[in-house]
C-alpha cells in the first residue's frame, strides 16, 4: 500500500541531497572545533594533558571532523567518530550508573549521544554531494 507524497514532501524531496550535505559539513566542522579546543586550546581555559585519553579523543574529533566536513574518507571517519562518541558517552557521562544518571539530560551526555548516532548515520549514508572522494 503506497501513499502519495504530500505537497510538503514534494517540495522538500528535491532539497534532500543539499540538506544532507549541509548536515554533514556543519556537524563535521562543529566536531572538529571540539577537537581543536582539546588539542590546540582554542577558546578554552583548560586543555587535557598531551597523549591523555581525552587529548587523543580530541585528535580524533579534529581530524575526523575535518574529513567528514570535506567528504573525504567520510564513511571511515564518521564510523570512527561515532565510536569515539559512544565511548565518551559511556565512560564520561553515563559511567554505568543505574540511578538518575542513566538519563542523558541528567548526565550531560546528550551532545555525545546525538553525535554518536548522527555519525553512525553518516557512516551508513556516505559522502552525498559536494564531497572530495
Amino acid at each position: 500500500m503506497s501513499q502519495d507524497p504530500t505537497s510538503l514532501e514534494k517540495a522538500l524531496m528535491p532539497c534532500a541531497g543539499a540538506a544532507y550535505t549541509a548536515l554533514r559539513i556543519v556537524s563535521g566542522l562543529l566536531f572538529a572545533f571540539h577537537g581543536a579546543q582539546k588539542v590546540l586550546g582554542v577558546l578554552t581555559e583548560q586543555q587535557p594533558p598531551v597523549l591523555s585519553q581525552v587529548w587523543i579523543g580530541g585528535v580524533i574529533e579534529l581530524v575526523a571532523g575535518v574529513l567528514i566536513a570535506v567528504g573525504f574518507y567520510t564513511r571511515l571517519s564518521a564510523f570512527l567518530a561515532s565510536g569515539t562518541m559512544a565511548v565518551a558517552y559511556t565512560q564520561f557521562h553515563w559511567k554505568f550508573q543505574f540511578d538518575e544518571n542513566v538519563f542523558p539530560a541528567v548526565n550531560g551526555g546528550e551532545p555525545a549521544l546525538v553525535y554518536a548516532f548522527l555519525f553512525l548515520y553518516i557512516a551508513c549514508r556516505g559522502n552525498g554531494v559536494a564531497s572530495r572522494g
